[in-house]
């Protein structure tokens, strides 16, 4: 019996319709070639909706969240669309969604795909890493909260649990388990990256990954100082297979990241916790382009891809991975190809344009 998925799709504010519109197309496409059933719901919540409404995410589309399969969200925020304090409304609603569902490891591929260029020299023997971090306390513990003394003084406060570090410093192993390992030399290997030589909490953090590494001896385990990370991304990419750290430290990275392997256009990512996963773009809104079909729309359809991923293991379902395998592919052969792209990695095409060429690549 075939088993339905209820998706939440946000489009969201800027570009983030446009790429939503492209990328519904490819998973109602893929939906039908692998015999699975979905339920695609739109909900409104982002900048717009709270410059029109009051609110960016109303209630009853946080429950909607909650009780769906999944949750794929195009971008929000806009730069113009302000609270009363002078704060743009995105980090709230981000916030409260990832507070909600429990979203604990935030995922971001780093991966150089086939067709496109690099910044870097040293990219020749590939890069295919998961930066994974910690997505609900950290240095974000801090958020809404903080001290400010008059403008004298202001801190905010680093939070380290042992529970939250166990649960992404598992998940972490848990995709090793799943890859093929680095591109240097096949090796599976989890990397902690932090500052454990200066803080406490960091050193906590670490003494937590080497606890649950001791659990997979058929994975290696290192650690490194975040300072040192941000020059071995940049020398030695390849010998990298899953990177975890704290929150702040994997904000900063996962974009490093992105530079490295064609921009933000081709950053797809998730935020999983244990019972529900949101999957969207790494790139912002960029409102400047809206509206004039040139955005780039694979960072949103390799995030539906991670999502039928997710699925597939969170429900032991094959046509999800088939879904999932299939929507890489597709990008991946347009990639290739090279003749249809968009302007952030070196093309002309329109968004639609490289839609239409990965669902002609899905059909063949």
């Amino acid at each position: 019996m075939t088993r339905e998925y209820t998706i939440v799709t946000l489009p969201g504010d800027g570009i983030g319709p446009e790429v939503m519109r492209e990328t519904t197309r490819v998973m109602e496409a893929v939906a039908d070639a692998c015999s699975l059933s979905l339920n695609l719901q739109r909900r409104e919540a982002g900048a717009s909706h709270y410059r029109d409404h009051g609110v960016a995410l109303p209630d009853s589309v946080l429950q909607d969240c909650l009780d769906a399969d999944a949750v794929i969200l195009s971008a929000i925020g806009l730069p113009d669309v302000r609270k009363s304090d002078g704060t743009e409304v995105q980090p709230d609603m981000m916030v409260g969604l990832r507070r909600a569902m429990k979203l604990h490891s935030a995922v971001r591929p780093v991966r150089l795909y086939p067709g496109v260029e690099s910044c870097l020299r040293t990219a020749e023997k590939g890069i295919d890493f998961i930066i994974l971090r910690e997505n609900l306390e950290g240095l974000f513990a801090s958020y809404g909260g903080g001290c400010r003394v008059g403008d004298a003084v202001a801190t905010d406060t680093m939070v380290i649990t042992r529970q939250g570090s166990l649960d992404v410093c598992r998940y972490a192993f848990h995709l090793a388990e799943k890859r093929k390992g680095r591109p240097s030399d096949g090796k599976r290997i989890v990397t902690c990256v932090d500052k454990a030589n200066i803080f406490r909490s960091l050193a906590f953090f670490r003494e937590i990954f080497f606890e649950v590494a001791a659990e997979h001896p058929n994975i290696e385990a290192e650690a490194t100082y975040v300072d040192a990370m941000s020059l071995y991304m940049v020398q030695n990419p390849s010998n990298y297979d899953v990177v975890v750290t704290e929150n702040q430290f994997g904000d900063i990275l996962s974009d490093l990241g992105a530079g490295i392997v064609g921009g933000l256009g081709m950053g797809p990512s998730a935020e999983v916790g244990e019972h529900h996963g949101l999957f969207q773009p790494s790139h912002g809104t960029a409102p400047q382009i809206a509206d004039q079909n040139i955005a780039n729309p694979m960072a949103t359809i390799l995030s539906a891809s991670m999502m039928f991923d997710w699925l597939g293991d969170r429900h032991s379902d094959d046509d999800c991975f088939k879904a999932a395998s299939l929507i890489e592919d597709a990008v991946i052969s347009v990639l290739e190809a090279g003749s249809v792209r968009t302007a952030d990695i070196g093309g002309s095409s329109s968004t639609t344009e490289v839609t239409d060429a990965i669902l002609s690549a899905l059909q063949s």
